[in-house]
């Protein structure tokens, strides 16, 4: 080999070294702290950057991103002395590569460990319910206390979350009997708030019903009274259009009478003082009373005049009362003057006849049958 061409490689390879000793290409998101003869010197940037060859060198190189960091499950002690095991998740984000290099010397460490006695110091003044149910309050003030402490390691923890908070097996245990105690008593207080409503329901649906037919009855009898005053005025209406005398009145008031009698809870029975008058007026309507006399007139006057005396001073009706001369019960009573009365009416139909005269129609031959 000629001699003049091993220098020429000896050259260029001593060439070569150092420009790949001078030039360092830093990725997107990276940081790498430059040392030179020992100290710290700079912080390469992302892209292509150039160093002394032998006089400087790459001390740390640092991921900028933010990253998360899930701690092991740490005991904490509850104010009311029971232990917890708490789990949390760190976000944090270096700040500062040169602070997060060479101000402390392993960060995550740091943060695990300050994690823990602040959940310490916060949990201790807590008991367990009260640390089950702050958990927004703990995370806050958690990630104050971090961020002040890291702030000077050039790190900044944008979040920090308490992932499980795990109470001993028998105070799971205790916690899941409480809550089925309280869903029980839910459960219970419904169902006597459902029969409540019922029963509030049931007895207004009975109040709204017997309302409904108070209302119903009510308007049922207003109706049926303007339906019988009704018939009244046109009976009243149609009696005084067609002029009737007193002789028709009369033949009714005695075509009435039977019927007042027919009830089964009359005691006794009045027997009014115009019933002779009523006779004479319906036997004088079918015949001469002065040439044909009143046939048969003589019991019903006799009859009044025995019950004369059942007659008060005032002129009211007489009655038949059990110490009278006519001592028979109601019906017995009732009857025999039905059958008085349809004697008159046969008596005034036959001389009616005899003399040629028209015969009213009614039913007194009805009832004498």
């Amino acid at each position: 080999m000629d001699p003049v061409v091993i220098p020429i490689l000896v050259a260029a390879i001593v060439v070569l070294f150092l420009v790949a000793a001078t030039v360092r290409i830093v990725p997107q998101a990276r940081r790498y702290n430059i040392e030179r003869f020992g100290r710290y010197q700079r912080t390469l940037q992302p892209g292509l950057n150039f160093v002394v060859p032998v006089a400087d060198r790459v001390n740390t190189k640092l991921d900028v991103r933010e990253q998360v960091y899930s701690s092991d499950p740490k005991p904490v002690i509850t104010e009311d002395n029971l232990v917890v095991n708490i789990d949390t998740v760190l976000y944090y984000q270096i700040t500062d590569p040169r602070a997060a290099a060479y101000e402390v010397a392993d960060y995550l460490q740091a943060i695990d460990q300050l994690t823990v006695t602040t959940l310490r110091n916060l949990i201790g003044s807590m008991d367990l319910e009260e640390t089950l149910t702050s958990r927004e309050e703990i995370n806050a003030r958690l990630r104050t206390v971090l961020d002040d402490a890291t702030g000077k390691w050039g790190i900044r923890v944008n979040r920090v979350e308490i992932k499980a908070i795990d109470p001993p097996h028998s105070i799971q245990e205790a916690m899941e009997k409480q809550m089925r105690a309280e869903r029980d008593k839910r459960a219970a207080i419904l169902h006597a708030e459902g029969e409540r409503q019922a029963k509030i329901l049931t007895a207004e649906g009975t109040k709204q019903k017997d309302i409904l037919e108070a209302q119903g009855t009510q308007q049922a009898m207003i109706l049926r009274a303007d339906g019988e005053a009704k018939a009244v005025e046109l009976v009243f209406q149609a009696v005084h259009r067609n002029n009737a005398d007193s002789k028709v009145l009369a033949y009714k008031y005695l075509e009435t009478l039977p019927h007042l009698a027919r009830s089964d809870n009359n005691t006794f029975w009045v027997i009014p003082g115009e019933l002779t008058e009523a006779m004479r007026t319906v036997t004088s309507a079918f015949g001469d009373r002065s040439t044909t006399g009143l046939p048969g007139s003589a019991q019903p006057e006799e009859a009044t005049a025995g019950d004369a005396d059942g007659v008060s001073d005032e002129g009211g009706s007489p009655e038949l009362e059990t110490g009278s001369p006519l001592s028979l019960d109601a019906a017995t009573a009732a009857d025999e003057v039905a059958q008085q009365a349809a004697a008159v009416v046969s008596d005034a139909k036959a001389e009616a006849e005899a003399a040629g005269a028209p015969q009213v129609p009614g039913r007194g031959q009805n009832s004498s049958d």
